[in-house]
């Protein structure tokens, strides 16, 4: 086993060959730029119509989208400045509302969400921020919920009732309660896709694009600053430069290993 000498000497090595690699890969990524436009045109067409497919067919659907188009490529940045206390502190100052919910509410809210295609990825704790920040909404019967072609900033889910979904006039399907809808209006910047309207009287639950993207960058900032502190305490990190330390930060990834 070598030396602490020994393995400072070859991460460093190692640090001067991504310095290295990074002149090319920043070559290579003003073509990937182009490309990843005109991907993103195809990726926002491909989610609006998977917004409004039936429920029946998106299983089989999710698993072709997931064949052609894999997963999105992340950008990488050729130094990351780790984010600032400032940054963190700004963040930590914003109180998030809170609705008092049952626990038939919360545990609804939470199985629609997991079995939504664009939200069910996200972490736990994130999803129970989100279930605590929605508040109740209702309508009567022959309402407009969401209109096509209208900007929207809501996402929805549904307790009780039945809304009818249309698009072009042309009916696509009908949903019940723990259906998630109206989620592209908080993760893309687009209008909506369809028309969304009551049967009977509903009771939904609603968050808005802002406090959900205050949950997700908070989530990031907080994780990232514990990333740091950890590799900081690391002695063999500790003469890395910061901007290295954010890197690192940037892809470390949790692991649970039982011994």
């Amino acid at each position: 086993m070598g030396t602490l000498r020994d393995l400072q000497y070859a991460l460093q090595e190692k640090i001067e060959e991504l310095r290295q690699r990074d002149a090319l890969i920043d070559e290579l990524e003003l073509e990937l730029d182009q490309k990843d436009e005109l991907i993103q045109k195809l990726q926002n067409e491909l989610d609006k119509y998977r917004s409004v497919i039936r429920p029946a067919t998106q299983q089989a659907q999710k698993q072709s989208a997931s064949t052609l188009q894999g997963e999105p490529r992340t950008k990488r940045q050729a130094i990351s400045a780790e984010p600032t206390a400032f940054d963190i502190q700004d963040l930590s100052h914003v109180t998030l509302p809170f609705y008092p919910k049952s626990p038939q509410s919360k545990d609804l809210i939470k199985e629609a969400i997991l079995d939504n295609d664009f939200m069910k990825n996200l972490e736990l704790s994130q999803i129970q921020e989100i279930v605590d920040c929605m508040y109740p909404v209702e309508y009567g019967k022959d309402s407009c919920i969401i209109k096509e072609g209208d900007v929207g900033s809501l996402v929805y889910v549904m307790e009780d009732g039945k809304v009818e979904v249309t698009k072009e006039g042309v009916k696509l399907c009908t949903m019940g309660p723990g259906k998630v809808f109206g989620e592209l209006a908080i993760l893309y910047n687009c209008t909506r896709t369809a028309t969304v309207k009551t049967l009977v009287n509903v009771k939904l639950w609603a968050i808005d694009r802002q406090c959900f993207q205050t949950i997700m960058m908070r989530t990031g900032l907080i994780k990232h600053t514990e990333y740091m502190e950890f590799l900081k305490s690391v002695p063999t990190f500790q003469s890395l430069p910061e901007e290295i330390l954010s890197k690192l930060a940037d892809v470390l990834e949790e692991s649970l290993h039982q011994i």
